[in-house]
């Protein structure tokens, strides 16, 4: 079994991926980045991250995550993260906290997608 498993679902024309494992150095890092990269090439371009599920994170995901709102933003899409509380101290310490729109509620996310 991969580091990470990634379940996609649709809320609307908000793509969720449920994210669940560790997303560290090899597989995990590139099943986030693989995942977030297709949908893009897809044409969709407002993703919500469901983090709930990540159990560990390392700088390599944590430099696949900032890839990965990168991607979508150059693209003209919006990523969010939802269920961060794993990874929160993380997040605080790099001062990724204010870059990333946090959502502890899967509906106030969806809502915020404009």
């Amino acid at each position: 079994m991969a580091e990470l498993d990634v379940k996609e679902r649709q809320a609307g024309d908000v793509t969720i991926l449920d994210l669940n494992g560790s997303v560290r150095i090899g597989d995990g890092a590139v099943a986030l980045r693989t995942a977030v990269r297709n949908l893009v090439d897809g044409g969709k371009g407002k993703i919500l991250l469901n983090l709930a599920g990540v159990s560990k994170m390392d700088s390599s995901g944590l430099g696949d995550l900032i890839a990965s709102y990168t991607t979508v933003n150059n693209a003209g899409g919006q990523l969010k993260l939802l269920n961060t509380e794993n990874i929160k101290d993380l997040l605080v310490m790099t001062k990724l906290w204010t870059v990333f729109d946090v959502h502890d509620s899967e509906a106030t996310a969806l809502n915020s997608f404009s």
